[in-house]
Order: structure tokens, then sequence, then C-alpha cells
């Protein structure tokens, strides 16, 4: 009686496993927006651009040259405070002039010490055969350490949050072979997360 009552059940239900029928290529590519995660390799292609075209997309950084009178060791006494046009619309004037401003405040208080040191160290060069100057080497190297993890914490506050990186830059001058210390602000490409490796 039991039996005769689910094979009833079973006629008037249909089977009770669904099913499966594989698909070859040409229909998977035919009907693509009826199961659109059949086209998941195509839509990867379509929606993520490659690495290098988002570089080559990228703006070129922007460059804060020293504009004060005092240079030592290739690290000028002041930067530029002046807004760059490039970076409307990417940050606030008053943040880049706080950054701007706490690496002059650095320098300021070093440059005039160190410079004191140099003359120092000169003046008993002869005697000190030269290793009066060693002191001002150290200094100088301090205080570009000091700008230096003065702009990473600043990257790490707020500037990685708006794809911008800033970093001391060494460079050579136009007209001479000495070498001078700029601010470069480079703009991060976004890369999506999603996208394949």
């Amino acid at each position: 009686m039991a039996t005769s009552q689910s094979s009833s059940f079973e006629d008037r239900q249909g089977p009770l496993e669904p099913e499966v029928r594989l698909l070859s290529v040409r229909e998977i590519d035919s009907s693509s927006h009826a199961y659109p995660m059949l086209s998941h390799d195509y839509r990867y292609n379509e929606m993520f651009v490659d690495e290098t075209e988002l570089r080559s997309k990228v703006p070129d950084p922007v460059v804060l040259r020293g504009v004060g009178g005092t240079t030592l060791f290739g690290l000028n006494n002041k930067f530029d405070e002046l807004y760059p046009s490039t970076l409307t619309g990417r940050l606030a004037p008053e943040e880049f002039r706080t950054t701007v401003g706490g690496v002059n405040a650095i320098l300021s208080k070093s440059i005039p010490f160190n410079l004191k040191w140099l003359m120092c160290g000169c003046l008993c060069c002869c005697c000190t055969l030269g290793l009066s100057l060693g002191p001002v080497f150290f200094l100088s190297k301090r205080t570009k350490s000091q700008i230096v993890k003065f702009l990473e914490s600043e990257n790490w506050r707020l500037y990685s949050k708006l794809n911008l990186n800033w970093r001391l830059h060494r460079e050579q001058c136009e007209n001479s072979n000495l070498r001078q210390f700029i601010i470069l602000i480079e703009f991060v490409p976004k890369l999506s997360i999603y996208a394949p490796d």
C-alpha cells in the first residue's frame, strides 16, 4: 500500500532530482546574457584595465622646490607653500599648507643650528684634520630623516586615503653637478582589488 502511494506521488510531482545537462561552448557564448555567471572571464576582461595602462594615465608628480636663501648639503631652509593648481579637487589647500608648514618648521629649527656647527667646523678644520666637520654631516642626516618620518606619518594619516604619496627626493641641479632635495607629491593609481592575478 505504501509503495503504491509513493509511486503515485512521484507521478504527480515529477522526478525528485533535477535534470543535469552539460552545455557546449557555443551555448555558453550565445546564452551569456541568460547565464551571467558563465561569462565570468569575459566580464573581467571588459571591466578591469591593465595595470600598465592605469599607470600611464596617472599625471606627473607635483614638485616642491626650496625657496629659502640658505641651502646646506642640498637641503634648503624653506619649501614653497604656494598651492599648486594640479592638486585642485584632490587635496584641500589647508591640508597642503599644514604639511608644508610642518616640513618648514623642522627646517627652521635645524638649518640655523647646523649652519653654526658648519662655521665652527670650518674654523677648526685645520687643527682637527677635518674631524670637526663630522657633527655637521650627522646633524644634516638627522634633519633629512626627521623630514622623511614626518612625511611618512602624513601619508599614513591622510594622503594614502586620497591616493597621494609625499616623499623627499634628491635630484641634480640643472646648471651644475650639485644635488638638491625636493618634495615630490605622487599620484597613486587606483587598482581594483577584484581584478584577477
